[in-house]
């Protein structure tokens, strides 16, 4: 089931989305799409289609219309297939009409957008996929392609995925070095480190990672949103389970460190509410699509 297209945010109006659209369009064109310009009319209109060569997961195809329209804003774009639906190999994921220039320029940027959105979105249903039938969410990180991150944490949407904090902002999340270096520094005392960022930052949901149950019940005193629990086994992450279920309602637990794929289910089954996964984003494979004429 794809998500709800009213909970996906519109990034033709996000400006971290604007400016790398522009700024992949201009470091592609430069001053001009010189064979384009040498062959063809600026009148000249075309349709054509974007098909899938592989299965995929859907994603971004509304930003491969945002793209094209940069150059031709009356571009007609009709979306056949909606983020996070599933489509096979020779389907037809959208057809458009418009200027034959705008869309040969923009053309490579509009797919490699789709693609790779299409490749996070992909990996991200496997990993959803996989975590069944546990109530587990699979969580992004920040492990994301610079200034390219609104649209890989998007795709994860589109995949069925959740996203962990988008940026150092919007959430307190102390690792092994932040305690390392934290001015309160004592290792047996992370209920204190937890109060800390508390009074720092009272808006933000507070998250601490542990190592060890010990570390898991000294965090654990001072009740934050959310503990990770890094690189554990899973009989360590069963126990770690039953450990907050007794003392709070309150924490949320994640997992995190090497999942993958052939790992998730067992992760899932331990009992935490969410497993964390770097892949999706640094190590996804783009999709292979392909934009091609109908008519001239």
């Amino acid at each position: 089931m794809h998500p709800n297209p009213a909970a996906l945010p519109d990034l033709s109006k996000d400006p971290r989305a604007i400016l790398a659209v522009k700024a992949a369009l201009k470091e592609d064109i430069g001053p001009g799409d010189a064979t384009t310009c040498a062959l063809v009319g600026p009148d000249i209109l075309a349709t054509g289609e974007i098909q899938a060569r592989e299965d995929c997961c859907v994603a971004g195809l509304n930003v491969g219309l945002f793209v094209l329209q940069m150059l031709d804003p009356a571009l007609s774009f009709d979306i056949r297939f909606p983020n996070g639906t599933f489509a096979r190999r020779g389907d037809v994921l959208a057809r458009f009409t418009g200027r034959a220039r705008a869309i040969l320029t923009a053309e490579r940027t509009a797919l490699n957008f789709m693609q790779r959105m299409c490749g996070t979105a992909t990996l991200t249903h496997r990993f959803v996929e996989a975590v069944k039938p546990y109530p587990c969410a699979v969580l992004d990180t920040r492990k994301t392609t610079p200034c390219l991150r609104v649209f890989e944490k998007f795709a994860v949407l589109c995949g069925g995925g959740a996203n962990h904090r988008f940026g150092l902002y919007d959430r307190i999340l102390m690792k092994d070095n932040h305690r390392r270096l934290w001015a309160g520094g004592d290792p047996d005392r992370l209920d204190l480190a937890v109060e800390a960022a508390r009074k720092a930052y009272p808006l933000l949901a507070v998250e601490i990672e542990v190592e060890t149950l010990d570390e898991l019940r000294s965090a654990l005193r001072a009740e934050p949103e959310w503990i990770m629990l890094d690189n554990m086994p899973c009989d360590l992450m069963r126990e770690a389970v039953a450990i907050t279920r007794a003392a709070t309602k309150v924490t949320k637990l994640e997992a995190s460190g090497g999942i993958t794929l052939e790992t998730a289910h067992a992760v899932a089954a331990t009992g935490v509410d969410a497993l964390s996964v770097g892949a999706l984003t640094h190590s996804a494979p783009s999709v292979d699509l392909a934009l091609e004429w109908s008519a001239l």
